[in-house]
């Protein structure tokens, strides 16, 4: 789920504590506390890479959720979070995390080869989206509908690295009526992928196909009432719809692995509420 790297001069390599950027907001009187802990006991720190402008999960305001759970796993920690901000495109990884500008990354498919991966924190799946008011509700790719139908798909724009709803259409030939929305979208503006949920509210497609936390979540915000559905099958051979979601750190740090893996273990009803708050759809194994 990444691709081109996209670098910013000014973010990448900027590692800013979230204690910090909360007192910059309004918080003068405090501000000198901030600046002094260089001279205080050090603590320890959680160095997150992370994307600035990609919500649900993630932005520099660090109103994701993965924002949250970082944020949560680092007061068990009894610890800071330190980020370092880099678009999440092709080399994220080998640029950030490889490259030891951080801990962790959050939200990585547990069977990444890219990391070790630590144990699931949630599972979830590629949805079909329409308008509740169309009465256009789908749950299956052999829907004889979808070939009729305006279809909008996230692809990458590579056919040979496109996402599983889009090879599962061209498998079954369904191509002529389809709309593709970069999985990135225009990074210039907020909340980028988001742009094929607006589709479906604005009636620009019959059915979105997009993955589960960024429909669950963009369709709470669209100013009508939007219908989720995962698709069916859940696989297809080889080509998953359904993943499970990891946090990934280096390969060969398996001490901080079992310390994260205890973690989400012990706060896992709180993931979850952060999950729900956030309207993320979830399946079960």
């Amino acid at each position: 789920m990444y691709s081109h790297s996209l670098k910013f001069s000014a973010l990448q390599s900027r590692r800013v504590p979230v204690a910090c950027i909360l007192l910059l907001f309004g918080f003068g009187p405090l501000l000198a506390g901030c600046i002094r802990q260089g001279h205080a006991s050090p603590r320890r720190v959680l160095r997150v890479c992370s994307d600035p402008n990609n919500l649900p999960f993630s932005n520099s305001r660090l109103e994701g959720f993965e924002n949250r759970i970082a944020e949560l796993i680092a007061r068990e920690m009894n610890a800071d979070v330190e980020y370092t901000w880099w678009a999440q495109r092709r080399g994220f990884i080998r640029n950030t995390l490889k490259s030891g500008d951080c801990d962790v990354v959050m939200g990585l498919p547990s069977d990444s080869e890219m990391a070790l991966t630590t144990a699931p924190y949630y599972r979830s799946t590629y949805v079909f989206v329409t308008r509740k008011d169309r009465g256009l509700l789908v749950t299956s790719f052999d829907d004889p509908r979808l070939r009729k139908w305006r279809v909008g798909v996230q692809i990458v724009g590579d056919d040979l690295a496109n996402t599983p709803p889009a090879h599962a259409l061209t498998n079954r030939g369904i191509v002529g009526s389809v709309i593709g929305y970069t999985l990135y979208g225009d990074y210039s503006k907020e909340n980028p992928p988001a742009r094929i949920i607006d589709a479906v509210a604005a009636g620009d497609v019959d059915v979105g196909i997009a993955w589960g936390p960024l429909a669950g979540y963009f369709a709470r915000h669209e100013p009508v009432q939007l219908e989720i559905a995962p698709v069916s099958p859940r696989s297809e051979g080889s080509l998953p719809f359904v993943f499970d979601i990891s946090i990934g750190i280096r390969r060969g740090e398996g001490a901080l692995k079992q310390e994260l893996e205890s973690i989400l273990e012990r706060k896992r009803s709180d993931i979850e509420a952060i999950l729900d708050e956030y309207g993320i759809p979830r399946v079960k194994g």
